[in-house]
C-alpha cells in the first residue's frame, strides 16, 4: 500500500511539473507551430527604386525566411532604373541559392526592369512582365562611353566608306582596357544566368554591349521572359503547373488558392535605406564632423560630441557598402581641416579658400558611380560650401577687427597709458597705473602728483616720460 501511494505522488508531481513547464515556455512553442504553413502560401517582394544595398538587404532576409517558414513559391515585383552591381550581384545569389521558386515580374503596366533589373530577371526560376513594361539598357553606366563625336550630342555623323572600315579597325577613344575589361565581365554574367535558365543569350549580350531595350511583347516573342501576365491573377494562373528547376531538382508550382503574404521592409531594411542614400549618408559625415570640431573646441558640451560621434559613424557604414571614391573623401576631410585651420590660424583667406575648393571637389568625386539615384545632388554640395564659405567669411572679418581694434588687457595695454607719481626720484621709483602701484625708470627727475606717461616696459619696471615732455615731442 506504501508503495503505491509513493508511486500516485511521484506521478502528480511528474505531471505539476509538466504543467509548470508548458505555462513557463508556451510562448516559445506558440511561435514555432504559428510558423508552419497550413495552406498553399506565397511571399511577394516590392523592388520600387534604385538597388542598393537596403533592396540587398530586404530580399536576401525575405528569402531566407520564406525557405524557413515553407513557403511554395517567392514573386519579386519589379519597378527599378537600375542600381548597384555588387547588391544587384548578391540579390542574385540569394536568388540562385535558393530553396523556394523566385518568379520575376516587371508590374504594374509603366514600370521598368532596366539595368541591374534585367538580371535579376534573367536570374529569376521564372520571368514575366505586364504590358506596357519594358527591361535592358544593361551597359555598366560608370563604364559607358563619356565622349561624343564632333557635332551635335547623339548626332552621327556622315562618314565615307574607308573611314567607316578603319574606323572599325581603330579602337574607339573610350575603348580602353578596363572599359572592355568590365564590359566583358557584364557579358559572360549574363550570359551564364541566360543558359541556366534557357532564355536568350544573344539578346543579353546585346543589352550589355549596346544598351538595347525591349518591351514586353517582345521580350516574350525573342524568348528574354517567359510569360506576359496581366495582373497579379493571371501570373498566378498561368504559373500553375508550371516546372522549375530549383538546385537541380524539377518541380511543378502549385499556385491554385495560393495565398500571397507581400512581406514590407522591416524597420532594418527603412534605416538602412535612409542612411545609405549618398545625400543622407553626406549630411551625416559633416554633421559628425562639424560636432566633433565644436566639441573638442568646448569641451564639455558633451551634446555636439555625442551627436556628432553618433553621426559620424552612421556615415561610416553608409559609405562602407557604397562606390566610395576616396580621394573624394580625403579631398572632403583636407578641405574641412584646412577650414578650421583657418578658425583657430587666421591666415587672410589662404587656408580657407583652399579648404572650400578641396571640399567643393572632393564632394562632387565622393560617389564613385553614375547610376541613378545615387548621386550627391550638386544643391546640396554648394549649400554646404555656402555654409562654410559664410563661416569662413565672418571668421576672416572678426580677425581683421580684433587686429585694428586697441588692446584692453594684458602689459601691452599699460604702454601709452597715463600715470601718476607717488614720490619724487631722478631715476627710478613708485608710480599709480591703473589702479596699481609699479617701479618705473625715468631719465628726468619727476615730483611726486607729477602726471607721466608710459612708453615702454622693461621685465615689471615702467618706463615713464612727463606729460609735458611727450606732448612736445
Amino acid at each position: 500500500m506504501l508503495l503505491i501511494n509513493q508511486l500516485s505522488f511521484k506521478m502528480m508531481k511528474a505531471k505539476h511539473l509538466q504543467a509548470v513547464l508548458f505555462f513557463l515556455f508556451w510562448p516559445l512553442w506558440l511561435p514555432a507551430q504559428q510558423a508552419m504553413p497550413t495552406a498553399n502560401s506565397g511571399v511577394l517582394l516590392d523592388i520600387d527604386g534604385a538597388i542598393g544595398p537596403a533592396t540587398r538587404d530586404y530580399v536576401e532576409r525575405a528569402l531566407q525566411h520564406a525557405t524557413e517558414d515553407l513557403a511554395h513559391l517567392v514573386i519579386l515585383r519589379i519597378d527599378t532604373p537600375g542600381g548597384l552591381e555588387s547588391s544587384m550581384r548578391d540579390i542574385n545569389k540569394a536568388i540562385l541559392a535558393s530553396r523556394v521558386p523566385v518568379v520575376s515580374y516587371v508590374y504594374p503596366s509603366g514600370a521598368r526592369a532596366a539595368s541591374a533589373g534585367t538580371y535579376i530577371l534573367y536570374a529569376s526560376h521564372v520571368a514575366a512582365m505586364a504590358p506596357a513594361t519594358n527591361l535592358g539598357a544593361a551597359t555598366p553606366v560608370a563604364i559607358s562611353p563619356v565622349a561624343s563625336p564632333p557635332g551635335m550630342p547623339g548626332e552621327k555623323q556622315p562618314v565615307d566608306a574607308g573611314e567607316e572600315e578603319e574606323a572599325k579597325e581603330q579602337p574607339s577613344l573610350d575603348d580602353d582596357a578596363m572599359t572592355r575589361k568590365s564590359i566583358n565581365d557584364a557579358v559572360a554574367y549574363i550570359r551564364g544566368l541566360a543558359n541556366l535558365r534557357s532564355r536568350n543569350a544573344d539578346w543579353a549580350e546585346k543589352a550589355v554591349r549596346e544598351a538595347a531595350s525591349l518591351n514586353a511583347q517582345k521580350a516574350l516573342e525573342l524568348g528574354v521572359i517567359d510569360m506576359l501576365a496581366a495582373d497579379m491573377s493571371d501570373l498566378l494562373r498561368q504559373l500553375h503547373g508550371r516546372k522549375v528547376n530549383v538546385l537541380g531538382q524539377d518541380l511543378v508550382l502549385n499556385t491554385e488558392g495560393l495565398v500571397l503574404n507581400r512581406v514590407e521592409p522591416d524597420w532594418r531594411s527603412r534605416l538602412l535605406a535612409v542612411i545609405t542614400d549618398p545625400n543622407v549618408a553626406y549630411i551625416l559625415m559633416l554633421i559628425g564632423i562639424y560636432g566633433l570640431i565644436f566639441e573638442f573646441s568646448n569641451p564639455g558640451s558633451i551634446v555636439p560630441g555625442v551627436t556628432g560621434a553618433i553621426c559620424l559613424l552612421l556615415a561610416l557604414y553608409a559609405f562602407q557598402v557604397l562606390p566610395i571614391n576616396y580621394a573624394g573623401l580625403a579631398l572632403i576631410l583636407l578641405g574641412v581641416a584646412l577650414m578650421v585651420g583657418e578658425a583657430f590660424e587666421p591666415s587672410f583667406g589662404i587656408l580657407g579658400i583652399g579648404g572650400i575648393v578641396a571640399f567643393v571637389i572632393g564632394s562632387v568625386i565622393l560617389i564613385d558611380t553614375d547610376v541613378p539615384g545615387y548621386g550627391i545632388s550638386l544643391p546640396l554640395i554648394g549649400a554646404f560650401a555656402l555654409v562654410s564659405a559664410a563661416l569662413f567669411a565672418m571668421v576672416i572679418g572678426m580677425a581683421i577687427r580684433a587686429r585694428k581694434r586697441a588692446v584692453v588687457s594684458g602689459s601691452e595695454e599699460l604702454i601709452g597709458m597715463y600715470a601718476e607719481v607717488l614720490e619724487d626720484f631722478d631715476s627710478k621709483g613708485r608710480i599709480r597705473a591703473h589702479g596699481e602701484q609699479w617701479q618705473a625708470s625715468t631719465r628726468v627727475p619727476l615730483q611726486k602728483g607729477q602726471r607721466v606717461r608710459i612708453t615702454g616696459m622693461d621685465g615689471l619696471i615702467l618706463e615713464v616720460k612727463p606729460e609735458q615732455q611727450t606732448e612736445d615731442s
